[in-house]
């Protein structure tokens, strides 16, 4: 029902900046809450950020507190993630992904999302 399409991934210095993007079709995600996950080659998937159907509750694992911000345009059906001081350990294909049930609070739990994107490769050189 839902397609998500990443983009913004590239390759970036310590210390540089980027922003992804989440655009989704088929579906209006406006009330959807939606999250960020990031894989490395040999690891399971981890979550990253997560923003509420509204945008006013975020949640955002420990390690990239103060670095990474979650925002979302719902007139673009759109979903960001601002990273900034990336460290060499950001390094990860992201993901991005939908938890259809509406107005949820959004949760850092990979089983509870529906739908995921392709992913988009970051990469950070120390």
């Amino acid at each position: 029902q839902v397609q998500l399409v990443e983009s913004g991934g590239g390759l970036v210095q310590a210390g540089g900046f980027l922003r992804l993007s989440c655009a989704a079709s088929g579906r209006t995600i406006s009330t959807y809450p939606m999250g960020w996950f990031r894989q490395v080659p040999g690891k399971e998937r981890e979550f990253v950020a997560a923003i509420s159907g509204g945008g006013a509750v975020t949640v955002y694992t420990d390690s990239v507190k103060g670095r990474f911000t979650i925002s979302r345009d719902n007139a673009k059906n759109t979903v960001y993630l601002q990273m900034n001081s990336l460290k060499p350990e950001d390094t990860a294909v992201y993901y991005c992904a939908a938890d259809a049930r509406v107005w949820r609070t959004p949760t850092r739990t990979l089983e509870e999302y529906q739908y995921w994107g392709q992913g988009t490769q970051v990469t950070v050189s120390s």
